[in-house]
């Protein structure tokens, strides 16, 4: 049985909202699947995005395949890197503590690039606000409204 790491869609019409599944590649889209791993919600800045690394790392072992976007977003995650630095370890090229500080390391970066990220949208937010001119409002003349 082929195993693939998917979206499941949810949400309304032009307001998506999804789940990280683990599915059979044969089932529906948005039919059965086998466990739920994480939800992705694209229309927050930055896309707010909750994953279990232990559970995506294990069925990434298991020779699950992930989607394209699925595969990005493990890869944002730290999944993909993680899943690297155990082959390592297998392979004997360095310990495990190694590599968790290595992980740790990386992560701490990621974390506060991601704060930066969001902190410069909303400065850029604040800023389109102040630059956009004051709207007025038409106000109807008694004169120019009447019609015969």
């Amino acid at each position: 049985m082929a195993v693939k790491m998917r979206l499941q869609r949810h949400g309304s019409k032009k307001r998506p909202f999804y789940f990280i599944v683990v599915a059979d590649a044969r089932a529906p889209r948005d039919g059965k699947f086998i466990q739920k791993i994480g939800t992705y919600n694209p229309l927050t800045v930055p896309a707010t995005i909750q994953l279990d690394r232990q559970k995506a790392l294990d069925w990434l072992h298991k020779g699950a395949q992930p989607t394209d976007t699925v595969r990005r977003i493990l890869s944002f995650k730290g999944v993909l890197y993680l899943k690297h630095l155990l082959r390592g370890v297998k392979l004997g090229l360095f310990d495990d503590a190694t590599a968790m500080v290595k992980f740790q390391q990386w992560h701490d970066e990621h974390e506060a690039n991601i704060k930066r990220r969001a902190e410069a949208h909303r400065q850029q937010q604040r800023q389109r606000r102040q630059q956009a001119p004051a709207v007025r409002k038409v106000e109807n003349n008694a004169e120019g409204s009447s019609e015969a």
